[in-house]
């Protein structure tokens, strides 16, 4: 995606995509519910790491405190799995 945000991105339009289009569109410019953290409840940290990015997620009782994503680094995209995944541990934890 962030791809199409350069300049002079070609972009081609085959049968189907424009309804994909408008769902990605809609989940990605609809904000997530997400819940004021209460102090004294035990939080759960959630994370996941592909060969694009780290993603994390806060969570306290089934409810969602925080979302934090990013792209991997020119040099994290050389990292074995497992580095990958504690790479999202680390990236969750600082922020």
């Amino acid at each position: 995606m962030t791809k199409l945000t350069r300049e002079r991105c070609e972009v081609s339009v085959v049968r189907g995509m424009r309804g994909a289009f408008a769902q990605s569109k809609k989940l990605l410019t609809t904000a997530p519910k997400v819940d004021i953290a209460r102090v004294g409840k035990g939080f759960m940290v959630y994370t996941d790491a592909s060969r694009m990015g780290l993603g994390c997620v806060l969570m306290q009782e089934k409810g969602t405190v925080a979302y934090a994503s990013r792209q991997l680094k020119i040099h994290e995209k050389n990292y074995p799995t497992h580095d990958l995944e504690l790479a999202a541990v680390v990236f969750a934890l600082k922020i």
